[in-house]
């Protein structure tokens, strides 16, 4: 036997010792679902899932990345996961947009995933209870934030359960892949913001038709001969397109922060965040008393949003996201200041911190 036959021996008998284990996991993962169903518990612990996840990177000895532990064992959990009860996730779809890559790398490919047409009908039916959970798209790091998911958080009683950070690059793909077939390019609004610069320097007589998602936009291509679209590398080997050009967008490090939306919020790990929603009086210094709690406590705000309300003209509603949990001491009492001095005040959830920024790949 050749010494490379001998490794491949030794990679045959490692197969089978993992493939042992991981049914063997499968069987404790079953059991602990029917003690679960038995006490009335949600089978998705995202506080759990988190708490697996940094606990096996801690011990990561390497030479296995970490990106690529994080990879295995979410596909692991998500098996595990569907054994004890099938999970259903609702997306912007159709597939292979990054909404669904988003919802891919956070619940893992045994889900049961609903592709739908807009961000509306994703709150709309994981209220409805159609879906368990949804993924909506909440800002990217060259366009800033999606009016139409903060708007959706107004009047929603659903909580934010969970983020994920996707790096996101964009192809121009067709069915030809030639750029002299191009006569018009399909887009959503956002990915044409992103590549704005490039299409003006490559393609600027070429109209833009915007359309609901990049998943969209592939399907149409994938229909005319002289169209193409700005879409995911993934939708173009799904629409059986050709890539024009990659990476057009005109910022490197792209991302796009995604929220999972669901019923209920996780509970703590020591690694969240919070959201609300607060409206101010319209007098001077209001927004920065409102803000002092925060202040008094140490506790950091990573981000501020804010938006005219739909009731009320000259009225602004302020969407905040603070480290912490709502049940931490601290952060509890400072919520509940901000209540009392806030017009308007709405809590979106705590949730566990996203880890890093996640490769679509």
């Amino acid at each position: 036997m050749t010494e490379k036959e001998e490794i491949r021996q030794q990679i045959t008998t490692v197969d089978q010792d993992l493939l042992a284990l991981l049914n063997r996991r499968q069987t404790l993962a079953q059991a602990i679902g029917h003690i679960k169903n038995r006490e009335g518990q949600r089978t998705l612990d995202f506080q759990r899932e988190e708490e697996v996840l940094a606990n096996l990177l801690r011990l990561n000895p390497g030479p296995l990345s970490h990106a690529a532990l994080k990879n295995i064992f979410r596909e692991i959990i998500s098996a595990s996961r569907q054994i004890q009860s099938p999970l259903s996730v609702a997306f912007l779809g159709p597939e292979a947009t990054f909404s669904h890559l988003a919802a891919l790398k956070k619940f893992g490919g045994s889900t049961r995933f609903g592709p739908l047409l807009s961000i509306h009908e994703v709150f709309s039916e994981v209220e409805k209870g159609n879906f368990g959970y949804g993924v909506v798209p909440i800002e990217n790091s060259t366009e800033g934030v999606v009016n139409d998911t903060l708007d959706h958080f107004v009047e929603t009683s659903l909580k934010i359960c969970g983020e994920i950070f996707l790096e996101v690059s964009h192809d121009l793909v067709s069915k030809s892949g030639h750029p002299q077939d191009i006569e018009v390019i399909y887009s959503h609004p956002q990915p044409f913001g992103q590549c704005r610069r490039w299409l003006a320097g490559h393609l600027p007589d070429t109209p833009i038709i915007e359309v609901a998602s990049t998943g969209v936009a592939a399907q149409k291509a994938a229909k005319n001969p002289n169209a193409a679209a700005i879409a995911s590398a993934a939708a173009a080997s799904l629409y059986d397109l050709r890539v024009v050009e990659r990476r057009i967008e005109d910022h490197p490090g792209n991302v796009t922060h995604f929220f999972v939306i669901g019923p209920d919020s996780p509970g703590p790990t020591g690694r969240d965040k919070t959201s609300i929603i607060f409206a101010v009086d319209n007098i001077p210094g209001a927004l920065y008393k409102t803000l002092q709690p925060l202040d008094t406590r140490g506790i950091n705000m990573t981000r501020i949003v804010s938006r005219p309300a739909k009731t009320e003209a000259w009225r602004y509603l302020f969407f905040v996201d603070i480290d912490g949990h709502q049940e931490d001491p601290e952060v509890h009492s400072a919520l509940e200041e901000i209540e009392a001095l806030s017009a308007h005040f709405h809590m979106l959830g705590s949730f566990p911190r996203a880890a890093g920024v996640e490769n679509p790949s």
